[in-house]
């Protein structure tokens, strides 16, 4: 982990940080089991909102990370300081149903894709990743743990490496990225906002913004932008080129999975696909046993990656909320709530899998908890960054403050066709 803000002679890779991780783990099983869904329905006819998302979403991110690095607290702490407790406390218990409900149909994906693979009991693979997991957040300092995160991101390559292995309509998907082609039909309303969803999280900012805490707090050179301004320049540099990167890798890697789904599923017939293993498994038939094998491998790989920033994120906004020590940094004796939470948040996520409860359902729910959370979230994000009591003279410029209340208007339309269309048919 770098101990200063880079330096204009730095490569550009050095700079990759919170942001490559925060994008890598937006591609996590469930997302993975939506890009699949809407892949499989309606082939390459949403590939366009992946570029509207893709400037959106580094410009929430940027402002989430800006915060942080700006003022040396987490989303939360910041949140009590300038909103009404309540308030606080309504988006933290939403953030935490959502988060748990995430990390149960993650590790229940993480486990079918080992059962495809190898075979044997699908919730005691499941198990095994949360306990796995929760070791390495507890166990391993976060300057040690960073690095492995950033390794875990190059497991997203396994579904670029998929579509390496069919046959592409490049013209058909190019049509499709570039020229909109809107469907009348809720179940195509539905599919958009789930993607916009699944793309802007709210865990996501978070992570982000505690990262940059965490590496404020782990350098003996960083401070608080606002009690540094000399520093701004380097940080706001790092951070735009960190956080492009890392939603642009997280935004690729989407295409590349609703394109896979539309060549080998839509193509074929296989339009209703329910989770991202059996995504997975609907490749072997059609696109042969090593596009299956790279497809379960990534599932894997990006749920090793996705759980913990799901449980920290978890673990951060609660104990910011509280006021309370907290920081992957900190010895357990130290943070007692803060490693309960992220401790607790995986133990009922892996208990989820456990229950008679429809994975499907699971996240449907989880995705209406997320569209109820994201906005509010997302304007009080917004006001914090304008305000010069909380960052001093480093306030957004016009560029950020346009991208961020563009992705907050997105996303409030979004959560509002979600609601309007819940129980219609396509």
């Amino acid at each position: 982990m770098p101990k200063s803000d880079v330096t204009s002679s730095e490569p550009w890779w050095k700079r990759l940080s919170a942001g490559l991780v925060t994008g890598a783990a937006d591609d996590d099983p469930s997302g993975v089991a939506t890009y699949s869904q809407v892949g499989a329905k309606f082939g390459y006819a949403t590939l366009w909102t992946l570029l509207l998302a893709l400037p959106l979403m580094i410009g929430i991110q940027m402002v989430s990370a800006l915060i942080g690095r700006v003022t040396g607290k987490g989303l939360a702490d910041n949140m009590v300081e300038n909103f009404p407790r309540g308030l606080v406390w309504g988006i933290t218990t939403l953030l935490v149903i959502a988060n748990v409900i995430n990390i149960g149909a993650d590790l229940g994906a993480m486990g079918a894709a080992v059962n495809l693979l190898v075979g044997g009991p699908v919730v005691a693979y499941a198990a095994c990743f949360a306990i796995l997991s929760t070791f390495l957040q507890v166990r391993v300092p976060f300057c040690r743990y960073a690095p492995i995160l950033k390794f875990l991101a190059l497991s997203l390559l396994t579904y670029v490496a998929t579509v390496l292995v069919v046959k592409v309509h490049w013209g058909a998907a190019l049509k499709g990225t570039f020229i909109p082609a809107f469907q009348g039909t809720s179940a195509y309303a539905t599919a958009v906002v789930a993607i916009l969803g699944t793309t802007i999280s709210p865990y996501l900012f978070c992570w982000q913004a505690a990262q940059e805490v965490e590496e404020v707090l782990d350098s003996d050179e960083r401070r608080p932008l606002k009690d540094a301004v000399d520093q701004a320049p380097d940080a706001f540099k790092r951070i735009a080129i960190d956080t492009s990167f890392g939603m642009l890798v997280s935004n690729v890697v989407a295409f590349f999975i609703i394109l896979t789904a539309a060549v080998v599923l839509h193509a074929h017939g296989k339009t209703d696909i329910q989770s991202s293993s059996e995504a997975a498994e609907a490749l072997k038939p059609v696109a042969g046993r090593f596009a299956f094998t790279l497809f379960s491998m990534g599932i894997i790989g990006t749920g090793l990656l996705a759980v913990p920033v799901l449980a920290g994120a978890t673990a951060y906004f609660v104990a910011g909320t509280l006021r309370v020590p907290y920081g992957l940094e900190q010895k357990p004796k130290k943070a007692k709530v803060f490693y309960g939470v992220l401790i607790g948040s995986m133990v009922v996520g892996a208990l989820l899998n456990m229950m008679p409860i429809d994975p499907v359902k699971a996240l449907f729910w989880s995705a209406v908890v997320n569209g109820l959370c994201a906005v509010p979230m997302m304007m009080a994000i917004m006001v914090i960054a304008q305000r010069p009591q909380t960052m001093g003279t480093l306030v957004l410029g016009p560029g950020l403050r346009m991208l961020g209340w563009a992705a907050t208007l997105v996303m409030g339309i979004a959560a509002i066709v979600m609601f309007a269309t819940m129980g219609k048919g396509g």
